[in-house]
């Protein structure tokens, strides 16, 4: 009997959930034992599930191939044999806020890509580095859910991580006003170039719902524990425009800052460099050596030369120079499928195991 924890994807057919499979291949505490998806999905191995739609680089891991994919909607049968599930299912918001407490509620617990659940005020949206006492909450949406192990947590979205982790490093300057535009790859909907031919030489300057959450959702990670809710910090205001460009992977963020304390360049890039977390004190399977990363040289962060820092877990910074109205702008790189979606959602579990949240049933 492995000593692995056994885990379930919900949704494991789409770009995100192949991307759990694929990140989860060899990882030294969680096993994939479970794959559900869609009913037309269900009664398939994977391998004929997926069919022609493997979108990793990398091939689809044999351990995976003839697992017989389940639907997602038998709930009970699907948790019966794993210890927690990863959550990328392909749902209205309603649909997903139903079937994720379905899950809890059977006492498995829940780490979700969605955003179905980042506003529901006991359930903690977590980036590692930052906000890892947010777990405190799970006490009280387990007495609310009347479970003893089951719960649920997200990871925030993924146009936020090239800029929010560099704002909380510098927390001690008080940023209290942010602009960022972000650029977005294609792979953040969901599609290839393959998939999507329309989008080759092209620029969309909407996608839909991105700018409220690039806005709201760094202030919940930013905020604290209270009365078993989650309150969100009210600084620093942030005003965003996200846009979809013609890069496979990686969202790319130019950011302006005014902060409320001064600061000398090499102060604040020694902020970034120098800044960890709890994954790295842990020393978690998944968490990068160095969260950040600041480059010197004009052109970059570059997606083609820098996407992929620390296996895609880690943050690329350049650019950082005073500026004529704002104070401080910047350019930052997340990989946006690895830290911003599967990554951080793995990464998420590992600190949640690492805190005995997760466990064998």
């Amino acid at each position: 009997m492995s000593e692995k924890l056994r885990v379930g994807i919900l949704g494991g057919t789409g770009m995100v959930g192949q991307r759990f499979i694929s990140l989860l291949e060899d990882h030294p505490w969680f096993e994939v034992t479970t794959i559900a998806a869609s009913p037309r999905s269900a009664g398939k191995t994977y391998e004929e599930a997926v069919g022609g739609r493997w979108k990793m680089d990398t091939p689809m891991p044999e351990a995976v191939k003839n697992i017989v994919v389940k639907n997602v909607n038998e709930v009970e049968a699907v948790a019966a044999d794993v210890d927690f599930v990863f959550s990328a299912v392909d749902m209205t918001k309603e649909e997903i806020r139903a079937i994720e407490e379905s899950y809890a509620k059977t006492e498995t617990p829940v780490v979700s890509n969605n955003s179905a659940h980042r506003w529901t005020p006991d359930v903690p949206m977590i980036i590692p580095e930052i906000n890892p006492e947010h777990t405190d909450v799970i006490a009280a949406q387990k007495k609310r859910l009347g479970t003893e192990r089951g719960f649920i947590a997200v990871k925030p979205n993924c146009s936020i991580q090239s800029y929010a982790p560099v704002l909380y490093a510098w927390r001690e300057y008080e940023p209290y006003e942010v602009i960022a535009t972000t650029y977005q790859a294609i792979s953040g909907a969901g599609k290839t170039f393959k998939d999507w031919p329309e989008m080759n030489g092209n620029v969309i300057p909407y996608i839909g719902g991105e700018e409220e959450k690039s806005e709201k959702e760094p202030l919940r990670i930013y905020g604290k524990v209270e009365n078993g809710v989650i309150v969100p910090a009210e600084s620093p205001k942030i005003s965003c425009q996200c846009i979809r460009v013609p890069v496979l992977n990686g969202h790319t963020a130019a950011v302006f800052v005014k902060m409320k304390k001064k600061a000398t360049k090499e102060e604040l890039i020694e902020k970034l460099v120098k800044f960890s977390g709890e994954p790295q004190a842990l020393s978690l399977p998944s968490a990068p050596k160095q969260f950040i990363q600041y480059m010197e040289e004009d052109n970059r962060p570059q997606v083609t030369q820098d996407v992929d820092y620390e296996r895609g877990m880690g943050i690329s910074i350049g650019r950082l120079r005073e500026d004529t109205i704002y104070d401080w702008k910047f350019v930052g790189l997340s990989h946006n499928t690895v830290r911003g979606a599967a990554g951080g959602a793995v990464l998420c579990a590992e600190l949640l195991k690492a805190k005995g949240f997760i466990n064998k049933k």
